[in-house]
């Protein structure tokens, strides 16, 4: 359930009400909007009487919410959400470029890829230290090490970092990445959901391989009722019977994930196609779709990369891509 305030609602009045509403065992989430303060009832509202709260001076509108993911849900939070770190912005007008290699491989080659996507237009470096890997004799990361080469990156550019947790027991190590980022294998991995929504820093959390939308907002739901609000939802194709791409990326998701939720939406059309000459056009494709970032894998040499080269564009690549991105999003706005 929704309670949508009127504008200027006294705060005495509001706080009275709130207080009211967790005396029910009812836990209130207050979101305060430009014009409107919302609050979002989690809990069994069956024992709040609508009429009631509908006579209240200071209520505007009372609404029940009827899919199961509320703090996620649009209803609950009108206005499109921004996340942020440090000089990373994504959603509510902010477009991000998130770019960089599969994984971190040595010193030099992130450096290098990380000064060269800097100077493309990338607002933050992506890097996979700890790789969830279908064969176990395929190359794993370099683990804790591979995160203080993006520190070392991050130092050399004043990129913001992205990169992949696969533990909570990993956490500690995390405790400077700027974007904490779920894969697709974990996107229901639940206790891991559940302890990232006590962090204090952005969650990329990427679509299951065979999941549903709703089930990607479910999920959000986790991190947004541990209390981290900062999340961003991530579209990297799903698993159908197509062969010629790794994956079949739904462009749908965008305006779907818009129209249902606040949360800021990154489209990955590298892990989507899993071949580097479909990336530029799925990812014009989802500019022009309406999402607010873009996900890409960026290598030097992407033919010697020990994780994805195949998906992988080079440096020159990606800045041709975002040139045209941005051409794309210029008309959009224009039109």
């Amino acid at each position: 359930m929704i309670i949508v305030l009127k504008s200027r609602a006294p705060q005495k009045k509001t706080d009275e009400l709130i207080d009211w509403l967790r005396s029910k065992q009812l836990d209130v989430h207050v979101s305060v909007g430009h014009y409107q303060t919302v609050l979002g009832l989690v809990g069994d509202t069956s024992r709040v009487d609508t009429d009631l709260l509908t006579g209240l001076e200071i209520v505007e509108q009372v609404q029940r919410i009827s899919e199961p993911f509320k703090m996620a849900n649009r209803k609950f939070h009108e206005e499109d959400t921004c996340v942020s770190a440090g000089p990373f912005r994504i959603g509510a007008g902010s477009f991000a470029f998130i770019a960089g290699p599969c994984s971190v491989e040595n010193e030099e080659q992130i450096i290098s890829v990380a000064k060269a996507v800097k100077e493309a237009g990338a607002t933050a470096l992506r890097g996979g230290a700890f790789k969830p890997r279908t064969s176990p004799y395929d190359f794993q990361g370099l683990r804790a090490d591979g995160i203080e080469l993006l520190l070392e990156a991050k130092k050399e550019t004043g990129l913001p970092i992205v990169t992949e947790i696969m533990n909570a027991a990993h956490l500690p190590l995390f405790e400077q990445v700027d974007v904490i980022q779920v894969g697709a294998r974990n996107m229901q991995n639940f206790e891991l959901l559940k302890e990232l929504g006590r962090v204090n820093k952005p969650i990329l959390l990427k679509r299951g391989l065979a999941n549903t939308l709703k089930e990607l907002l479910m999920s959000a739901e986790y991190i947004l009722a541990g209390g981290n609000e900062q999340v961003i939802l991530c579209e990297r194709g799903i698993r159908t019977f197509e062969t010629y791409t790794r994956n079949t990326l739904d462009l749908s998701a965008v305006p779907v994930l818009k129209e249902l939720s606040h949360l800021p939406v990154v489209i990955d059309p590298s892990h989507a196609t899993g071949v580097s000459r479909y990336v530029p056009s799925m990812a014009l494709a989802a500019a022009a779709a309406g999402a607010d970032g873009l996900m890409l894998e960026v290598h030097g040499d992407p033919a010697h990369a020990l994780c994805d080269g195949p998906q992988s564009l080079t440096p020159e690549q990606f800045a041709s891509l975002t040139k045209q991105v941005n051409k794309v999003r210029k008309a959009l706005s224009e039109g």
